[in-house]
């Protein structure tokens, strides 16, 4: 992955592009900012589906069978799963341990964006730390999805646009992307770097 990486990189600089390197310090803490938020708000707006004023109803002889036939027949494992999480991040005696927290690095991941971003127009990544995998490959591993997911998680948490071109394949055929971040509101400057780089290569 790092050597696909380093070669759509150079591309664009043989394009123009001027390379800074750059520090986001708090990249760090973003797979797991990222779980307790997404999870918290997860739990939050899926309560509602209850089977009676949302979602299909599975009935039951009771109530709570109703809502429990409901609810475990509604949701898939990932959904349930993230359900049980937000639930513990947001109850008594954890919120400030773990969502407050949590939204404070957020915080700290904007603003280190913002500092980035005085430096320069546009920041390169990769989108994930290894290749694609196989459709499936790792249903029963959601600590392997979830790192899949560590390069991302940045724009998402920031707010910052970002898109992902992909930039070449591993050995197996499978894609890897290079990710493009642009600041606030400049979705423009992020398209322009995709598109130039696209024009300029035949993958």
């Amino acid at each position: 992955t790092g050597t696909v990486i380093q070669t759509a990189i150079q591309q664009l600089e043989n394009l123009g592009c001027e390379l800074r390197e750059i520090s986001l310090p708090h990249t760090k803490y973003a797979l797991s900012c990222y779980y307790i938020i997404a999870t918290a708000e997860a739990s939050s707006n899926l309560a509602r589906y209850d089977g009676v004023r949302y979602s299909s109803r599975w009935d039951g002889e009771t109530l709570s069978d109703m809502y429990r036939n409901t609810r475990g027949c509604g949701f898939g494992a990932e959904v349930k799963r993230r359900i049980m999480l937000g639930t513990y991040v947001l109850s008594a005696g954890y919120y400030e341990a773990y969502y407050r927290k949590a939204q404070q690095v957020r915080t700290l991941i904007t603003q280190d964006f913002s500092r980035a971003f005085e430096e320069v127009d546009a920041i390169l990544a990769p989108v994930s730390p290894f290749p694609a995998f196989k459709i499936g490959e790792k249903i029963d591993d959601p600590l392997a999805m979830y790192l899949s997911d560590v390069y991302t998680l940045t724009g998402d948490l920031s707010g910052v646009p970002c898109m992902s071109v992909p930039c070449g394949e591993s050995s197996e055929g499978l894609p890897i992307g290079l990710q493009i971040f642009a600041k606030h509101f400049d979705e423009a400057s992020m398209f322009r770097v995709a598109y130039n780089y696209e024009l300029s290569t035949t993958r």
